[in-house]
């Protein structure tokens, strides 16, 4: 098979060809214009920030009648605001200029994974995380991102930080409720130095006490009383005292501990080969190449996490480009994609079941490590099917549009065999036929 650099930069940088793109872009130059600060912005005015979300569910909640009727009022008003967020990243997916700047956004949003499933609260604000603490952060510093995400109440309630209250703070002594490590354990493990970056058991206990006193406003605390507050640092709660994390000892300093450690983590070398392994992973192949790592993880440690810097560097591989690896769709991808061909705008609620039933919700990974990213994830027999269910139901949403199979074909997708898939594209007996076959045939799963 033929590799044209072009079907690269829109397939595996972007998130899908568009008929018609393929004879208009020098690949890295197209790619590397998306890199700019607000490329990574969604524009859709209508969803709210999480301050005025926050205010909406506190107001919920304080509306009078029983009990579960304010559960239920506030339980309603929470999907509809998932609903539209989710709906909205998908219309921005499939429509966007800067699609390169897009595919990072989802980068970095599964790395620093929440999940909607468990808390209600998470749900009502896992968009307004990812716009917030994440794309505005795409092209800029690392260590900027990290600490947006730390102190998003969606990441605070998601992993537990809100409960965890230092054993000698004043709290702690009052309450004897004592330390939470899970969000420690995952900035070490998931979001900085990786499982293998050399920490240990008292580093996430220390990393824990650091960060005590980082909470939310009165609303996810379930107080009556207190401002509804996105960020919080409760020095009531704050272990108090020097600690040491990685050798290192950091003096008390109530809510700069917990910052001063998280820049530390993101400028370590550890977290620059880490970072580095899940880029390459994700933009080049399923088993990177030590030379890929060891380029990207230089630039990162030398340009201390500029995140702009490294994007860059990413397009300077040529393997990325030139290689025979190639990377599998997820589901998400697989939709955005298929859209994008058939120049389809909108969704309904359908997809997001058709997503779910295949296990790529959005904000809904099984664990803080987030989806995976590899073929064995996503190539099951029965997810194959289903991805072949949604093609026909994409199709059936062109009706009345003149939709060019033939323009498909040739600029969007890398075909093994031409030939052959044409020859099985004549003997279909309709064009929605041709068209569903087209996107689920094994050509199109790959990027």
């Amino acid at each position: 098979m033929q590799i044209d650099p072009r079907l690269r930069a829109l397939n595996r940088f972007g998130l899908g060809a568009r008929p018609g793109e393929l004879g208009q872009i020098d690949p890295k130059g197209w790619l590397r214009a998306q890199v700019q600060p607000t490329a990574a912005i969604n524009p859709d005015k209508s969803l709210l920030t999480t301050e005025a979300m926050i205010d909406a569910l506190a107001a919920a909640r304080n509306t009078g009648g029983m009990a579960q009727d304010r559960r239920q009022a506030m339980r309603k008003q929470g999907r509809e605001m998932a609903g539209r967020e989710v709906l909205s990243a998908l219309r921005h997916a499939a429509t966007t200029q800067t699609p390169f700047a897009e595919r990072l956004a989802r980068f970095w949003s599964n790395h620093f994974a929440i999940s909607m499933q468990g808390e209600p609260l998470v749900s009502h604000l896992a968009g307004a995380y990812e716009r917030e603490a994440i794309r505005p952060h795409v092209f800029g510093r690392f260590e900027d991102m990290t600490l947006a995400s730390a102190m998003h109440p969606a990441m605070l309630i998601y992993l537990d930080q809100t409960r965890s209250i230092g054993p000698n703070s004043r709290a702690g002594r009052k309450n004897g409720r004592g330390l939470n490590e899970n969000y420690a354990r995952e900035l070490l493990e998931l979001h900085t130095l990786g499982v293998d970056g050399g920490y240990t058991q008292d580093d996430v206990r220390q990393l824990a006490l650091m960060l005590t006193g980082w909470t939310v406003g009165g609303l996810a605390r379930g107080r009556n009383g207190g401002e509804p507050l996105p960020f919080s640092f409760a020095d009531r709660l704050h272990e108090p005292g020097a600690k040491i994390l990685l050798q290192r000892r950091f003096d008390a300093a109530g809510e700069q501990e917990g910052r001063r450690a998280i820049a530390m983590l993101c400028r370590h070398p550890s977290t620059a080969r880490f970072i580095a392994t899940k880029l390459v992973r994700h933009f080049v192949a399923d088993r990177p190449q030590q030379a890929d790592v060891d380029a990207i993880a230089h630039v990162f440690q030398r340009t201390g996490g500029d995140l702009r810097a490294v994007s860059l560097a990413l397009l300077e591989r040529d393997s990325a480009f030139y290689g025979t690896e190639r990377k599998f769709r997820t589901p998400q991808d697989f939709i955005i994609a298929a859209a994008r061909a058939l120049r389809v705008n909108d969704f309904d609620r359908a997809t997001l079941r058709a997503l779910q039933s295949m296990r790529h919700a959005f904000w809904s990974p099984p664990s803080p490590a987030g989806y995976g990213d590899t073929v064995q994830g996503w190539a099951d027999p029965d997810s194959l099917l289903r991805r072949a269910d949604l093609a026909k139901a994409l199709t059936r949403r062109t009706r009345g549009r003149n939709t060019d199979i033939g323009a498909i074909l040739a600029e969007t997708m890398e075909v093994a065999n031409p030939s052959a898939l044409v020859q099985i594209l004549d003997q279909q007996p309709d064009r929605n036929t041709q068209l569903a076959l087209l996107l689920a045939s094994p050509d199109f799963q790959w990027r």
